[in-house]
């Protein structure tokens, strides 16, 4: 069954779902390009591993539904330590650990062969590139990109959290895709729609003289959807999982009740 909306499907900004339909675009995403390179290109999926430090409340948020932990109490001696008579006793300090969140992120290369050149790196922005405190880690790689001659295309399907930054305001829209070419730093084509609007095709651009190939988001997007079965999985019956306009939430409330019947 195909999603109930004509592009991006804002109920896929779940949490629940998110990281899987990251997983599962870009894997189509790059097969999608594979197929559309000449035969001296590569495209190939890489794999980026983040530490971040966990603020204490989401961790308590995290761990307090699903591990249920006895208190004990001063009365009895269960589970409270004795010194042995005779041995030296220091009272501890209670601190707290710092507990960093591993996060990884899925993006694309595109290779020249037959040295395997690095010639562009093409990204799905998840929340986490979005938002602190994995956004600066996300800009901080990102600008290390934009120093060297590699196309950068971002690819913005959420509508929440911050855009990359620019130094004038991005036109208002819903969905983006940033594509910097190497060799035009620091311009940045950009390009926009809106809810209501399908997926549009986008260039991929390679090395000279070979012309930029093509590639149609909306099917990638439909296979996608498909193949991760978010049908029966999303809970069209609900609002959107993300804050929309109020126009716009109940024209997407209305697109999700027609696929909830």
């Amino acid at each position: 069954m195909p999603s109930p909306f004509p592009g991006m499907d804002p109920y896929l900004e779940s949490p629940a779902v998110w990281r899987d339909f990251h997983s599962r675009f870009v894997n189509a995403w790059c097969e999608a390009v594979a197929d559309a390179l000449p035969d001296h290109y590569d495209a190939r999926i890489d794999e980026r591993v983040n530490l971040i430090e966990v603020p204490e409340e989401r961790v308590r948020r995290r761990f307090d539904p699903d591990v249920a932990v006895e208190q004990l109490t001063s009365s009895g001696s269960g589970g409270v330590a004795v010194a042995p008579a005779g041995v030296a006793v220091l009272e501890p300090v209670t601190i707290s650990l710092l507990i960093e969140d591993e996060t990884r992120e899925t993006y694309i290369e595109i290779l020249h062969r037959p040295e395997r050149s690095l010639v562009a790196v093409l990204e799905l922005l998840s929340p986490a590139n979005k938002e602190e405190p994995g956004r600066g880690l996300y800009l901080l790689k990102r600008n290390c990109i934009l120093q060297h001659p590699i196309h950068l295309i971002e690819l913005d399907l959420l509508v929440k959290g911050q855009r990359p930054p620019f130094e004038q305001d991005l036109p208002a829209d819903d969905y983006y895709c940033f594509l910097s070419h190497g060799d035009r730093r620091p311009k940045c084509d950009v390009y926009h729609w809106a809810m209501r609007q399908p997926l549009p095709g986008i260039p991929i651009p390679l090395l000279p003289p070979d012309p930029d190939v093509w590639v149609d988001l909306a099917a990638v997007f439909r296979t996608t959807y498909e193949r991760g079965r978010y049908a029966r999985s999303l809970n069209y019956a609900g609002p959107p999982p993300v804050s929309l306009p109020p126009e716009q939430k109940e024209w997407a409330e209305r697109q999700a009740r027609a696929a909830a019947k």
